[in-house]
Protein backbone atom coordinates (compact mmCIF):
# COMPACT_ATOMS: atom_id res chain seq x y z
CA UNK A 1 0.00 0.00 0.00
CA UNK A 2 2.85 2.39 0.81
CA UNK A 3 4.30 2.00 -2.69
CA UNK A 4 0.91 2.72 -4.25
CA UNK A 5 0.47 5.86 -2.16
CA UNK A 6 3.96 7.01 -3.10
CA UNK A 7 3.12 6.40 -6.73
CA UNK A 8 0.05 8.62 -6.42
CA UNK A 9 2.10 11.28 -4.68
CA UNK A 10 4.79 11.19 -7.36
CA UNK A 11 2.24 11.34 -10.18
CA UNK A 12 -0.37 13.78 -8.88
CA UNK A 13 1.51 15.71 -6.21
CA UNK A 14 -0.37 17.90 -3.75
CA UNK A 15 -3.94 17.01 -4.87
CA UNK A 16 -3.19 13.33 -4.15
CA UNK A 17 -1.67 14.29 -0.81
CA UNK A 18 -4.82 16.17 0.18
CA UNK A 19 -7.14 13.30 -0.78
CA UNK A 20 -5.00 10.67 0.97
CA UNK A 21 -4.83 12.70 4.21
CA UNK A 22 -8.57 13.33 4.11
CA UNK A 23 -9.43 9.66 3.64
CA UNK A 24 -6.94 8.55 6.30
CA UNK A 25 -8.22 11.02 8.89
CA UNK A 26 -11.77 9.88 8.15
CA UNK A 27 -10.77 6.36 9.16
CA UNK A 28 -8.86 4.55 6.40
CA UNK A 29 -5.67 3.00 7.85
CA UNK A 30 -3.11 4.54 5.50
CA UNK A 31 0.54 4.99 6.62
CA UNK A 32 0.15 8.77 6.52
CA UNK A 33 2.84 9.58 9.11
CA UNK A 34 5.40 7.98 6.82
CA UNK A 35 3.85 9.84 3.90
CA UNK A 36 4.30 13.13 5.74
CA UNK A 37 7.97 12.38 6.35
CA UNK A 38 8.47 11.48 2.69
CA UNK A 39 6.61 14.64 1.57
CA UNK A 40 8.98 16.71 3.68
CA UNK A 41 11.89 14.86 2.08
CA UNK A 42 10.50 15.61 -1.39
CA UNK A 43 10.29 19.29 -0.43
CA UNK A 44 13.94 19.27 0.65
CA UNK A 45 14.87 17.82 -2.74
CA UNK A 46 12.91 20.52 -4.57
CA UNK A 47 10.15 18.25 -5.89
CA UNK A 48 7.52 19.93 -3.66
CA UNK A 49 7.26 23.28 -1.89
CA UNK A 50 7.39 22.90 1.90
CA UNK A 51 4.81 25.55 2.85
CA UNK A 52 2.36 24.10 0.34
CA UNK A 53 2.90 20.63 1.79
CA UNK A 54 2.15 21.95 5.28
CA UNK A 55 -1.01 23.77 4.20
CA UNK A 56 -2.38 20.97 2.03
CA UNK A 57 -1.69 18.21 4.55
CA UNK A 58 -3.16 20.20 7.44
CA UNK A 59 -6.28 21.00 5.41
CA UNK A 60 -6.71 17.37 4.34
CA UNK A 61 -6.28 16.03 7.87
CA UNK A 62 -8.77 18.53 9.33
CA UNK A 63 -11.28 17.82 6.55
CA UNK A 64 -11.15 14.08 7.27
CA UNK A 65 -11.60 14.69 10.99
CA UNK A 66 -14.67 16.80 10.32
CA UNK A 67 -16.17 14.01 8.21
CA UNK A 68 -15.75 11.62 11.13
CA UNK A 69 -17.17 14.09 13.65
CA UNK A 70 -20.30 14.85 11.64
CA UNK A 71 -20.80 11.21 10.72
CA UNK A 72 -20.93 10.44 14.42
CA UNK A 73 -23.16 13.40 15.18
CA UNK A 74 -25.70 12.78 12.42
CA UNK A 75 -25.46 9.00 12.20
CA UNK A 76 -25.60 8.35 15.92
CA UNK A 77 -24.29 5.52 18.03
CA UNK A 78 -25.99 2.70 16.11
CA UNK A 79 -24.44 3.64 12.78
CA UNK A 80 -20.98 4.16 14.28
CA UNK A 81 -21.01 0.83 16.09
CA UNK A 82 -22.24 -0.89 12.94
CA UNK A 83 -19.25 0.54 11.06
CA UNK A 84 -16.93 -0.40 13.91
CA UNK A 85 -18.17 -3.99 13.90
CA UNK A 86 -17.72 -4.21 10.15
CA UNK A 87 -14.16 -2.85 10.19
CA UNK A 88 -13.07 -4.43 13.47
CA UNK A 89 -12.97 -1.24 15.49
CA UNK A 90 -15.33 -1.95 18.38
CA UNK A 91 -12.51 -2.08 20.93
CA UNK A 92 -11.03 1.14 19.57
CA UNK A 93 -14.41 2.86 19.86
CA UNK A 94 -14.57 1.87 23.53
CA UNK A 95 -11.07 3.15 24.18
CA UNK A 96 -11.76 6.39 22.33
CA UNK A 97 -14.94 6.98 24.34
CA UNK A 98 -13.14 6.39 27.63
CA UNK A 99 -10.24 8.61 26.56
CA UNK A 100 -12.62 11.34 25.40
CA UNK A 101 -14.74 11.32 28.55
CA UNK A 102 -11.73 11.51 30.82
CA UNK A 103 -9.63 14.11 29.01
CA UNK A 104 -12.07 16.13 26.85
CA UNK A 105 -10.32 18.79 24.78
CA UNK A 106 -6.88 17.41 25.69
CA UNK A 107 -7.93 14.05 24.22
CA UNK A 108 -8.80 15.67 20.89
CA UNK A 109 -5.46 17.50 20.79
CA UNK A 110 -3.31 14.51 21.76
CA UNK A 111 -5.06 12.11 19.39
CA UNK A 112 -4.11 14.33 16.44
CA UNK A 113 -0.34 13.99 16.83
CA UNK A 114 0.60 11.65 19.69
CA UNK A 115 -2.00 8.90 20.20
CA UNK A 116 -2.86 8.91 16.49
CA UNK A 117 -4.46 5.41 16.28
CA UNK A 118 -7.35 6.74 18.39
CA UNK A 119 -7.84 9.82 16.21
CA UNK A 120 -10.48 8.64 13.69
CA UNK A 121 -12.44 6.80 16.39
CA UNK A 122 -12.34 9.79 18.72
CA UNK A 123 -13.76 11.93 15.90
CA UNK A 124 -16.76 9.62 15.78
CA UNK A 125 -17.27 9.47 19.54
CA UNK A 126 -16.99 13.26 19.80
CA UNK A 127 -19.81 13.54 17.29
CA UNK A 128 -21.90 10.90 19.07
CA UNK A 129 -21.60 12.73 22.39
CA UNK A 130 -22.37 16.07 20.68
CA UNK A 131 -19.13 17.53 21.92
CA UNK A 132 -18.97 21.26 21.15
CA UNK A 133 -18.07 21.59 17.46
CA UNK A 134 -16.23 24.96 17.74
CA UNK A 135 -14.12 23.53 20.56
CA UNK A 136 -13.53 20.32 18.62
CA UNK A 137 -12.50 22.33 15.55
CA UNK A 138 -10.07 24.49 17.53
CA UNK A 139 -8.25 21.56 19.15
CA UNK A 140 -8.44 19.53 15.94
CA UNK A 141 -6.76 22.24 13.88
CA UNK A 142 -4.15 22.88 16.62
CA UNK A 143 -3.23 19.21 16.88
CA UNK A 144 -3.21 18.46 13.15
CA UNK A 145 -1.04 21.46 12.31
CA UNK A 146 1.43 20.38 15.00
CA UNK A 147 1.43 16.82 13.62
CA UNK A 148 2.01 17.94 10.03
CA UNK A 149 4.71 20.47 10.91
CA UNK A 150 6.47 17.95 13.17
CA UNK A 151 6.68 15.04 10.74
CA UNK A 152 7.00 16.92 7.45
CA UNK A 153 9.60 19.13 9.11
CA UNK A 154 11.58 16.10 10.26
CA UNK A 155 11.42 14.66 6.75
CA UNK A 156 12.67 17.98 5.39
CA UNK A 157 15.59 18.16 7.83
CA UNK A 158 16.59 14.49 7.69
CA UNK A 159 15.68 13.86 4.06
CA UNK A 160 18.59 11.48 3.51
CA UNK A 161 17.53 9.15 6.37
CA UNK A 162 13.80 8.79 5.87
CA UNK A 163 13.57 5.04 6.48
CA UNK A 164 15.57 5.09 9.72
CA UNK A 165 13.66 8.15 10.92
CA UNK A 166 10.27 6.48 10.31
CA UNK A 167 11.29 3.38 12.28
CA UNK A 168 12.63 5.47 15.16
CA UNK A 169 9.52 7.64 15.43
CA UNK A 170 7.22 4.63 15.22
CA UNK A 171 8.81 3.20 18.36
CA UNK A 172 9.31 6.55 20.08
CA UNK A 173 5.62 7.47 19.93
CA UNK A 174 4.60 4.68 22.30
CA UNK A 175 7.56 5.37 24.58
CA UNK A 176 6.32 8.95 24.97
CA UNK A 177 2.78 7.72 25.62
CA UNK A 178 4.07 5.37 28.30
CA UNK A 179 6.07 8.13 30.00
CA UNK A 180 3.06 10.47 30.03
CA UNK A 181 0.77 7.73 31.34
CA UNK A 182 3.25 6.81 34.06
CA UNK A 183 3.49 10.46 35.08
CA UNK A 184 -0.30 10.75 35.30
CA UNK A 185 -0.50 7.56 37.36
CA UNK A 186 2.21 8.78 39.74
CA UNK A 187 0.48 12.12 40.20
CA UNK A 188 -2.86 10.46 40.96
CA UNK A 189 -1.29 8.08 43.44
CA UNK A 190 0.51 10.96 45.17
CA UNK A 191 -2.81 12.78 45.54
CA UNK A 192 -4.39 9.63 46.93
CA UNK A 193 -1.72 9.01 49.58
CA UNK A 194 -1.65 12.68 50.58
CA UNK A 195 -5.37 12.39 51.21
CA UNK A 196 -4.74 9.61 53.71
CA UNK A 197 -6.22 6.84 51.57
CA UNK A 198 -9.75 8.15 52.10
CA UNK A 199 -10.97 6.66 48.87
CA UNK A 200 -9.90 3.85 46.57
CA UNK A 201 -11.70 5.49 43.68
CA UNK A 202 -8.77 7.75 42.89
CA UNK A 203 -6.44 4.81 42.43
CA UNK A 204 -8.99 3.13 40.20
CA UNK A 205 -9.24 6.26 38.03
CA UNK A 206 -5.46 6.50 37.71
CA UNK A 207 -5.14 2.85 36.76
CA UNK A 208 -7.86 3.19 34.11
CA UNK A 209 -6.12 6.26 32.68
CA UNK A 210 -2.84 4.34 32.46
CA UNK A 211 -4.50 1.37 30.74
CA UNK A 212 -6.35 3.56 28.26
CA UNK A 213 -3.20 5.40 27.23
CA UNK A 214 -0.87 2.43 26.95
CA UNK A 215 -2.98 -0.32 25.40
CA UNK A 216 -3.19 -0.70 21.63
Amino acid sequence: MTEQLLGLLSTYGLPALFIILTIASAGMPFPVTLLLIISGSFAAQGELVLWKVLVVCSAGAVAGDQIGYWLGRWGGRKLVHRLAERFGGVEMIMRAEAFNKRWGSVAVFLSRWLVTPLGPWLNLTSGISKYSWPRFLFWDVSGEVLWVVLYAGLGYIFNDRVGALADLLGNLTWVIVGVIAAGILGWKLLQYFRGGGESSEKTKVATEAYSTATEG
